[in-house]
């Protein structure tokens, strides 16, 4: 017990030091800017923070500006002829996205800025009264005065305007995980573990951001409706993090948190020209989430690597109350992620290009220049002294995952090759299954083609979903929502047969009667252990690759099923879904875009071609989704971001590449449709 608690003080103070050194190096690089005009479209941390210094810029000030930009910007963005939950048709140039659900305005301020009911902060406590509970502005006119008392900011966040994902608990606005639902209490009791410390670090959470209902890949939610993206409003911005995605991009907010259980940070931080972390799973605490499970992450999205990297440091470390962050003690860095930052050069550093995902004969037309414009940014990397580890027309680890993914999936592979590991009716071997596993060992040339990063394995429904939802809610205490069902029962939910429907999704998560998560483990822990060797074999450093395939899809299209296990809606989901850390960073821009459209005259898919997945990221296939047809070309500038992954616990590594290759491209371009408004600094 005493050794424990020694450990735990150890960590504290490794915290305080860092915190300390992010404070001086803070303080340095606001001064240096402090001669700088402030502009607020673009706004960095530093930027913010040396105009607060300088005096040019009081925080009330600033969160009056994000207000503004929010109340030009963040309107209705389809049409809605049946309201929120019926059908929704695209407009072009539709100048609004619906990234933010709710404000963090008490009641007088919020009418005062023009902000309908539903934006308010809660819908349970109309009167919203509670001194206990400070909305954005007088949180900023506390910062305000306490930096006119001593004349220095609060903490390495001070001003920092935050979004946070629906999915999260803050004890002031409403969490409903963007659903419809009737809680008798829509505030949860406490704040998630990661916002009190970015309160306390100084950041203002000025919104809760909008998401796909459930976490759920769609941009739509029953009670926040539908998102668009910044670029093309006629487009998705991915999910499930959509509105802290294009927030961001749109210059809402100045940094948003996410998360992702596949690729719900690093898809909206995509498709918003942005930079998000999909930091190692067990890097920041989960508390607070709805719905965690073993592959859920907290992550920041920004708009530059060092402002990411600012918000990591301050959320990122051990939590008591979530017991998956003790796999970070011992094994956090000793210099914060921020002064990694600076790095400008790449020597020394290895780099593998995963073309498994870029072969271009496996995908489509539509892939095309997403994969030329990542492979120009590899072109990048080598110029900045990266050591680029290539395999060209073959695969970066096929070879290697030959060698040890069978023996360590052991049953989930067995079970997906019936046809060399038979077993009868009640699923019992009827042949010596571990022979056959000891042949492939020795000689790998007997395993399977089909086996790559692609198709490394997939596991069965474990019951998660409506364990987790449930121990969320019996620990939340609502007098009325206690349950998954209660839930179903207590809710409105969207009707458009463009889109997946989440009543159904509830129901199916309700039919599971066990937690068994075996499968799920066994298949995490088998992609981490030969990911890791693989890395180690050929002393990569770090991995990159498309964070998708496609550019951001139609609102309502049809997803198809996988092609060559790229999902339909194009982002690559497998890596991160099993914890591993990466970066998104913004890679440039296309010149023009295919579209897949339902075409009842087209060819049917096979039925071979789901796989039993269904399609849109496994949301479901939708009824005209079997006969499809790919159009265009058409004119289009669409965002395209490259991943750098690498293996857990090894973000120093991938913030030192993102940051230098940010630094020397500068692909990041704001959307022009969100421009400046009249007046703003």
């Amino acid at each position: 017990m005493q050794n424990h608690s020694n450990r735990n003080h150890r960590f504290i103070g490794s915290v305080t030091l860092i915190a300390g050194l992010v404070l001086s190096m803070m303080t340095a690089h606001v001064h240096a800017a402090s001669k700088k005009a402030f502009h607020l479209e673009e706004a960095t941390i530093t930027d913010i923070q040396s105009a607060i210094l300088s005096k040019k810029l009081t925080t009330t000030e600033l969160v009056e500006l994000y207000l503004k930009r929010i109340k030009a910007y963040n309107g209705t963005c389809v049409a809605e002829p049946q309201g929120i939950l019926g059908p929704i048709t695209t407009i072009p140039n539709a100048g609004q996205i619906n990234a933010l659900a709710t404000l963090n305005l008490r009641p007088t301020a919020r009418k005062s800025w023009g902000f309908d009911d539903r934006k308010a902060r809660s819908l349970t406590d109309t009167a919203d009264a509670d001194p206990a509970m400070p909305d954005a502005l007088e949180i900023a006119a506390k910062l305000d005065k306490e930096f006119a008392k001593t004349g220095k900011l609060v903490g390495p966040l001070h001003g920092v305007v935050m979004a946070i994902k629906d999915q999260y608990d803050t004890f002031d606005m409403r969490t409903t995980s963007g659903a419809d639902a009737f809680y008798a209490n829509d505030r949860p009791p406490t704040d998630s573990t990661f916002v009190e410390r970015l309160r306390a670090a100084g950041a203002i959470v000025i919104a809760k951001s909008n998401l796909g209902e459930y976490a759920s890949g769609v941009p739509r939610s029953s009670f926040g409706g539908t998102f668009c993206n910044p670029y093309d409003t006629e487009r998705s911005p991915r999910g499930s993090s959509s509105g802290s995605g294009s927030a961001v991009g749109a210059n809402l907010v100045t940094c948003a948190i996410a998360e992702e259980s596949g690729s719900s940070i690093r898809g909206p931080a995509s498709a918003a020209s942005a930079v998000g972390i999909a930091a190692t799973e067990e890097l920041v605490s989960r508390k607070g989430m709805v719905q965690f499970g073993i592959n859920t992450r907290v992550g920041p999205i920004c708009r530059t690597v060092k402002d990411t990297a600012k918000v990591l440091d301050v959320i990122a470390g051990y939590d008591p109350k979530d017991e998956l962050t003790a796999f970070n003690i011992g094994r956090m860095p000793t210099a914060s992620y921020e002064s990694l930052t600076d790095t400008k050069r790449l020597d020394g550093i290895r780099i593998g290009v995963v073309r498994e995902y870029m072969h271009k004969e496996l995908f489509t037309k539509a892939d095309e220049q997403t994969i030329d414009i990542v492979s120009a940014a590899v072109g990048d990397l080598k110029k900045l002294g990266a050591t680029i580890v290539d395999p060209g027309e073959d695969d970066l680890f096929t070879g290697c995952i030959r060698k040890y993914a069978p023996q360590n999936l052991n049953v989930l592979f067995t079970k997906r090759y019936p046809e060399l590991f038979p077993v009868d009716a009640n699923g019992k071997p009827t042949a010596d299954h571990t022979r056959k596993l000891l042949d492939m060992k020795m000689n790998p040339l007997l395993v399977p083609a089909d086996l790559t990063l692609r198709n490394f394995g997939s596991s069965e429904a474990d019951g998660q979903n409506k364990y987790m939802l449930n121990l969320y809610l019996r620990d939340r205490g609502d007098a009325k929502i206690k349950s998954n069902s209660d839930l179903i029962a207590n809710s409105n939910f969207h009707q458009d047969p463009t889109f997946p429907d989440r009543k159904k999704s509830r129901e199916n998560a309700e039919k599971m009667m066990e937690l068994d998560m075996s499968e799920r483990l066994l298949l995490r822990f088998s992609v981490q252990q030969v990911m890791m060797q693989c890395m180690a074999e050929q002393k990569l450093d770090a991995i990159v690759y498309p964070t998708s395939g496609l550019p951001p899809t139609k609102l309502g299209s049809p997803a198809g099923p996988a092609i060559n296990e790229r999902s339909g809606t194009g982002v690559w989901t497998f890596i991160g879904a099993q914890g591993l850390p990466a970066i998104t960073v913004p890679a440039g821009f296309t010149t023009e875009v295919y579209d897949l459209i339902r075409d009842p005259s087209a060819p049917a898919t096979p039925e071979s071609a789901w796989k039993g997945r269904g399609g849109g990221g496994g949301e479901g296939r939708l009824a005209g989704d079997d006969h499809t047809r790919l159009t265009g070309p058409f004119p289009a500038k669409l965002p395209v971001a490259m991943d750098i992954a690498g293996v857990p616990f090894s973000e120093p590594v991938l913030i030192k590449i993102a940051a230098a290759y940010e630094a020397a491209t500068k692909r990041r371009q704001a959307p022009s449709a969100f421009g400046p408004l009249a007046n703003e600094p």
